[in-house]
């Protein structure tokens, strides 16, 4: 039950669907600083990958994770990781402003990195991170969980790019998240690391518009955060929305913030509206509140009438199946490095666009 309560320790689990031999793709995992981790591992787990190493500096949080996965080895070093010549993929969670660093340290000696959102705190972070890409040929994934480890979104996904709704015209969406305050570690109410509303949760969000709308860029045309409930945390922000314009026309909202009620028995009531020419879909993603506790529900209305569906164990998680392909094959079938780069760019650029709204 915490896991579906605490969103920092909401990790999705779905059916093996391995992609390659036993042995034949070995990664490890570092720097477990969010349970996104969890999510991480497990997707690349079922898709056949072999968890041969863990590194992190805390004790207590290498016995948790070895708790978890009991076969997995225990790193003296990040290094111990990089000279290990089977490993092609190290997955991480680090804090977030030490994710971009992180990153070009791992390709540098010859790996793919594999992320938590937000991917960078800083226009700067990012730049290096392109340009070690392009010195590498390594690989910068992203783990945009509210997307990808969502049968609902990833049905949608299957709908929209197959025409059932048309022309997309706009992507809302809603993305309240439960605080947990009391559980949170210090770095998560610190503006500098952990990159402010919109540079954090809101990188979910916009990656989705770039994903429905199948925008290869897109302008902010504003954005706001605030601190409405903490000023105990003065450095946090509980609220963030941003507009957002595509390259041919497509419009985009997102809003984004900590007031999940406790009476909520999940983390976070999200919801992802897109509308089209055609038609119109609507996720649940986590709950159909006050009527069904079950996520993955999908709405779909058209001209053949509207129509409600609970995907849930039906869609699978295909993402982590093609990142190890992808890697193996150096293919971008998952994701391509320009789409999770402007995500990345657009809720950077998004957060220092935003005005305080108190």
């Amino acid at each position: 039950m915490k896991a579906r309560y605490d969103g920092m320790t909401y990790a999705p689990q779905g059916k093996p669907n391995p992609v390659v031999q036993s042995g034949e793709f070995a990664f490890a995992a570092a720097h477990l600083d969010h349970g996104h981790i969890y999510g991480q591992c497990n997707g690349l787990i079922e898709a056949g990958a072999q968890l041969k190493w863990v590194y992190d500096p805390e004790p207590a949080r290498v016995a948790t994770f070895q708790a978890k996965y009991p076969g997995v080895r225990v790193a003296r070093s990040l290094d111990e990781i990089l000279a290990d010549p089977e490993i092609k993929l190290v997955a991480a969670a680090a804090i977030p402003n030490e994710r971009g660093p992180l990153g070009c340290r791992v390709m540098r000696a010859g790996k793919d990195y594999f992320t938590d959102k937000t991917p960078f705190t800083s226009l700067d972070q990012l730049d290096e991170a392109r340009a070690v890409v392009a010195e590498t040929g390594r690989k910068y994934a992203v783990y945009f969980c509210e997307r990808l480890h969502v049968e609902s979104a990833i049905f949608a996904g299957e709908l929209v790019h197959g025409g059932a709704i048309g022309r997309v015209l706009q992507v809302m969406c809603i993305a309240p998240h439960r605080l947990s305050k009391a559980s949170r570690p210090a770095w998560f109410f610190e503006r500098a690391r952990y990159g402010g509303i919109l540079c954090d949760i809101g990188s979910h969000q916009i990656e989705q518009f770039l994903f429905y709308t199948r925008s290869t860029d897109a302008s902010v045309l504003s954005a706001a955060v605030a601190n409405y409930a903490n000023p105990d945390q003065p450095e946090l922000e509980d609220f963030g929305e941003a507009s957002l314009v595509g390259r041919d026309g497509a419009s985009g909202y997102l809003r984004v913030d900590w007031f999940t009620p406790d009476g909520l028995p999940t983390w976070g009531d999200g919801r992802t509206l897109i509308l089209g020419t055609d038609g119109y879909i609507e996720l649940r993603k986590y709950i159909d509140v006050a009527r069904d506790d079950r996520g993955d529900q999908v709405y779909i209305v058209d001209a053949k009438g509207a129509r409600h569906l609970n995907v849930a164990g039906t869609v699978g998680f295909p993402f982590f199946g093609q990142l190890v392909l992808d890697c193996l094959h150096r293919t971008e079938n998952a994701m391509t490095q320009a789409h999770a780069f402007k995500a990345a760019e657009l809720c950077l650029r998004a957060q220092a666009a935003a005005r305080r709204l108190n």
